[in-house]
């Protein structure tokens, strides 16, 4: 896994033994086992790595008005109860919440209003939430509400 795998050497000291993998891929799933010797004890600790994707389709650059489709899947085991997506992350009437029982969300026309981050959460069914956020872009036109534009002649006009 090097060169992406490294330990935080200078908290060594201070008995934080953790593991840094930059960037974490889909083949490092699993469950991973630290053993620590200080003198003559050995401690261990288990940690298991899942995984949380957040799909296109299409994948970027996503284009106004064509349909889009965003999916949002785990490597946890248990059954998925619901998805909820939420848009710009503010909780309250301003934010728009979306939920389902799969992890894909559709979007027929998206707008420029649509970008921005969108945040999905997954439910399981052993109450377990994984959530992941995914900036979303999208080219399009963010001109003005009118779309007529007076000039005086001779000038530039944008």
């Amino acid at each position: 896994m090097k060169p992406r795998v490294s330990l935080q050497d200078s908290t060594l000291r201070n008995g934080n033994f953790s593991l840094r993998i930059d960037p974490v891929r889909s083949e490092d799933i699993g469950l991973y086992e630290a053993w620590v010797k200080y003198n003559t004890e050995v401690h261990s600790c288990y940690v298991e790595l899942g995984i949380v994707t957040v799909t296109l389709s299409p994948p970027n650059p996503v284009i106004e008005n064509e349909l889009l489709l965003m999916s949002c899947n785990s490597s946890h085991r248990a059954s998925l109860v619901e998805t909820c997506w939420f848009h710009d992350e503010h909780p309250g009437p301003t934010s728009r919440t979306f939920c389902s029982l799969s992890g894909a969300l559709s979007i027929l026309h998206p707008a420029m209003s649509d970008a921005g981050s969108w945040h999905c959460q997954l439910r399981y069914s052993d109450k377990e939430i994984i959530s992941a956020t995914y900036n979303l872009q999208i080219l399009g036109f963010d001109g003005p509400a009118n779309p007529v534009v007076y000039a005086a002649a001779g000038s530039a006009a944008d």
